[in-house]
């Protein structure tokens, strides 16, 4: 399972002021990608400022400066919005494949806005996937430092040690990777197949399928539940539905209001 991108957790140094606000900051703001794939689109000279290329991340923008991407005027960032969606097994978590296999993107609705996905699913991985198309909301909501807990349901197969299982909470090492603290319960048994219940934070690369794996247990169905106060509740796959304005303020209660930029 690839979950949640762990990114540094220094303070936010790129806040608006007199010069402005970073670019990869404005343009996450406004859902065109995260901050890492906007500085990944700078290095391919694929945006412009003012109708010069931007070359470096460290440039600022002014309200009222026309930012092309791929030649095309950037939208004024609308209110930032959250989504729940049921991502079915099979598809991948990211806008373009190079396989050219169906993204969850591929799936929305005609009408969605551009948005961007909270942390991240596997192809094989299904359940609740937050999509938001505020590009800095993504990037708060995955950091660890929000400590939000990630719950799963974990069908494995092997002979499972509820000793060890339980152990799991003291955090595990495997294959020379540190993982952090990790709650695992047994639900049921039949045969070889056991359901668990499986909650974290951390939410490293893969992190559940190598743990079990280290517990000689193979993974054959992962089901993401809850990330943090949002459930994956009565969803069906592929079914999407806008978290209430009000609901969320109340779980980011800081919220900033968008900055807007001129487009046109």
């Amino acid at each position: 399972m690839t979950d949640d991108n762990t990114e540094n957790t220094a303070p936010d140094m790129e806040t608006s002021g007199p010069k402005g606000e970073r670019i990869a900051k404005a343009l996450a703001r406004a859902g065109v990608a995260s901050r890492r794939d906007i500085e990944r689109m700078i290095e391919d000279g694929r945006i412009k400022l003012g109708g010069q290329v931007v070359t470096h991340p460290a440039t600022f923008v002014q309200p009222g400066d026309i930012v092309l991407v791929d030649g095309k005027p950037v939208d004024s960032p609308e209110r930032t919005r959250l989504w729940r969606y049921h991502k079915p097994d099979g598809l991948m978590t990211t806008h373009k494949d190079p396989q050219g296999r169906q993204t969850v993107f591929d799936t929305l609705p005609e009408g969605m806005p551009r948005v961007i996905s909270v942390g991240r699913l596997d192809i094989n991985s299904e359940g609740l996937l937050l999509l938001t198309n505020d590009g800095e909301l993504a990037r708060r909501l995955e950091l660890p430092g929000n400590s939000w807990v990630r719950r799963y349901r974990v069908r494995v197969f092997g002979v499972v040690d509820e000793k060890r299982l339980a152990s799991l909470i003291d955090g595990f090492e495997y294959e020379g990777v540190r993982y952090g603290s990790i709650e695992a319960a047994l639900d049921s048994t039949k045969g070889d197949n056991s359901w668990l219940t499986v909650s974290l934070r951390e939410g490293k690369n893969r992190e559940i399928r190598r743990v079990m794996e280290g517990l000689n247990l193979h993974v054959s169905r992962l089901i993401r539940l809850s990330y943090g106060p949002f459930q994956l509740g009565s969803l069906k796959a592929r079914e999407l539905e806008e978290v209430p304005g009000k609901t969320l303020r109340e779980q980011v209660p800081d919220l900033p209001a968008p900055k807007r930029h001129r487009t046109r």
